[in-house]
């Protein structure tokens, strides 16, 4: 079945048949009806491809992310299920793309071929090339997360420096005095990944304030990472009581080495971060933490980027959310029964 059949059985050119299906030019109301009526008739589905030559639009928008490398965290997931679920609400598909050292012509292919309408970026740095990259193309891009200079940009992104403070000034008003940050991988912060620097900067600053005893770690994604983490901050300070994290793949981890150094959670030891609700929710006890909205920061980055798309003259528009911190059960006053 083609736009030719569908002509002939309407009693209208192939070019009225086209328009309709574009919309680049004005159909009459009553020609528009009998087209679908055919349409509807024959199930006829346009071709994607064709679709695209005549409109000018793919329908399809890229997420751009970086290597996996062993394993992509439970955020990281969150944050790709989420984008291609409110995709599939505007009527887009999702082009996942990776860029990387080894990945970098996935990504030119995606900008050089013009395979996607706009793009989604993730895991922004704060000297991010591939936003550069876009804005002096002027393609339209939405980053989750901000760069350094991000004034003139579209993005959503979490407040990580104003959330770690958050968790410090939490843990200080229980009495804690001798806390710990366990950041994300070594790696990641040499790489400037934003939010392990903006979050390590509002850890700092809170401590400061408040006049805390700290140490700051960086931890590898995943749990043998975490208890070896614990291990060390127990080693450098056994008088800590708490600590902060925005590393969930470690989450479990640092509670297992906490249960073999013998400290109860939260009676000895408290912790908390910034972290998924749904992965807060998985360790027992409960963790206290400032809930990272996953699928609403997606929610928005593919609204933005509709917007975008629609709005080409539109100015840079941005969004940065705040979540309060989740009471649950992992955190409490400082007591007696820590052993140095």
């Amino acid at each position: 079945m083609n736009i030719g059949e569908i002509a002939r059985r309407a009693g209208v050119s192939r070019s009225t048949v086209s328009y309709a299906l574009s919309g680049k030019r004005p159909v009459s109301n009553d020609t528009r009806r009998k087209i679908q009526e055919v349409i509807d008739e024959l199930g006829y589905q346009p071709n994607a491809s064709a679709r695209a030559l005549a409109n000018g639009r793919t329908n399809t928008i890229g997420l751009v992310f970086p290597p996996a490398g062993n394993h992509y965290t439970g955020m990281q997931l969150d944050f790709i299920g989420s984008v291609v679920e409110a995709a599939a609400a505007y009527d887009y598909d999702v082009l996942l793309s990776p860029s990387g050292v080894d990945s970098d012509r996935s990504f030119q292919r995606l900008l050089g071929e013009r395979r996607v309408d706009g793009a989604i970026l993730m895991e922004i740095r704060l000297a991010d090339d591939r936003v550069d990259h876009l804005t002096e193309l002027d393609f339209p891009a939405v980053a989750i997360g901000r760069t350094a200079r991000s004034e003139g940009s579209w993005w959503v992104g979490l407040d990580h420096t104003a959330l770690a403070a958050a968790c410090v000034h939490h843990l200080a008003d229980l009495g804690h005095r001798r806390i710990a940050f366990v950041n994300r991988p070594e790696q990641l912060l040499r790489a400037g990944y934003e939010s392990a620097h903006r979050g390590l900067d509002g850890f700092t600053k809170a401590a400061a304030e408040r006049g805390l005893t700290v140490r700051t770690y960086c931890c590898g994604d995943d749990a043998a990472s975490g208890q070896a983490c614990l291990e060390r901050i127990l080693h450098d300070d056994p008088a800590t009581t708490g600590l902060v994290t925005l590393n969930e793949a470690a989450l479990g981890g640092l509670y297992r080495g906490l249960a073999r150094a013998g400290r109860h959670v939260p009676r000895d030891f408290s912790v908390t971060g910034v972290v998924a609700a749904r992965w807060a929710e998985t360790v027992t006890p409960q963790l206290t933490a400032a809930d990272v909205p996953a699928e609403e920061m997606g929610r928005h980055a593919v609204a933005l980027l509709v917007e975008r798309l629609d709005h080409p003259d539109a100015p840079p528009r941005h969004l940065l959310l705040v979540p309060p911190i989740s009471l649950r059960a992992s955190t409490g006053p400082t007591g007696s029964g820590t052993t140095p």
